[in-house]
């Protein structure tokens, strides 16, 4: 179900699905729809889900400067949301860069939280410096990825191109074709903000590190990974659960950044295991 909450931060458009204590859904630079998303389908199972778009997508209010597509701004907005909502506290879930939105979270707003769930994510941006990483530079992909970025972004890459361009892009993230063909076939939203995505990658990206505050966060974290992920590897995701006081990992053994949908009953029963 589509709705919008006017908060004292602007009207935020969202979508509601599932029963169960509340749970804040989002991406830092996607954009959603009635058709909602398979990261976040598996939570409506357990609980009710609230699905956001962020300021700048969709519907959602507009930022007058760009320094309100940050994560620090995000993180601000969430709460707006969550108070406007009348929730007391509620638990968010974030992959990719949805699960750095979820950890800078966790440190500005502990109370708020009843747990954190985050995915194929960093601590830092030491992630963007690993050759096995295809946004390092040393990566034989990296090159391409920009050049596909910058395409993506520009009003006049024809829609044919686009979905070409998203194609190969996504390929790079899953352990196999097959997987991909198959995930495509599923009803999902999730169009790429590119307003949100440029700032984040001239500015978020190259001053994230939040590893000294993870620290000190006691909020009861589940962190995730793919075994063969190629944005966030490995790693990354064990380095954020080590570094979390009260955090479990759970590696997804045929996954590449998208467990969610290479290895659906097995992230079934992972989200189980957060309630």
């Amino acid at each position: 179900m589509r709705r919008f909450v006017d908060t004292a931060r602007g009207t935020f458009e969202f979508f509601e699905f599932g029963e169960g204590p509340p749970l804040a859904v989002t991406h830092l630079y996607s954009e959603f729809d009635e058709r909602g998303h398979t990261f976040a389908a598996p939570f409506s199972e357990h609980y009710h889900v609230y699905l956001i778009n962020l300021r700048g997508a969709g519907n959602s209010c507009h930022a007058e400067d760009p320094e309100e597509y940050s994560m620090d701004a995000s993180v601000l907005d969430l709460e707006a949301i969550r108070k406007a909502l009348g929730c007391r506290s509620w638990s968010f879930a974030g992959h990719s860069t949805g699960g750095m939105l979820a950890l800078k979270y966790a440190i500005a707003a502990p109370d708020s939280l009843e747990k954190i769930i985050a995915g194929g994510t960093a601590a830092s941006y030491e992630y963007c410096m690993d050759p096995d990483s295809i946004y390092c530079k040393e990566n034989l992909h990296f090159s391409r990825i920009v050049e596909i970025m910058d395409l993506l972004n520009d009003p006049a890459t024809n829609t044919e191109k686009r979905r070409a361009l998203s194609f190969e892009w996504a390929l790079m993230s899953y352990h196999s074709e097959e997987k991909l063909l198959q995930a495509m076939k599923k009803i999902n939203s999730g169009k790429t903000v590119g307003q949100r995505l440029d700032y984040f990658r001239q500015h978020d990206c190259a001053r994230f590190d939040v590893r000294k505050e993870l620290r000190s966060v006691q909020t009861p974290a589940f962190i995730y990974c793919g075994n063969y992920d190629a944005q966030c590897p490995p790693k990354f995701g064990k380095e954020v659960a080590n570094l979390l006081p009260n955090a479990s990992f759970t590696l997804f053994n045929y996954s590449n950044h998208h467990p969610y949908d290479e290895e659906e009953e097995a992230f079934r029963r992972f989200v189980e295991m957060t309630i």
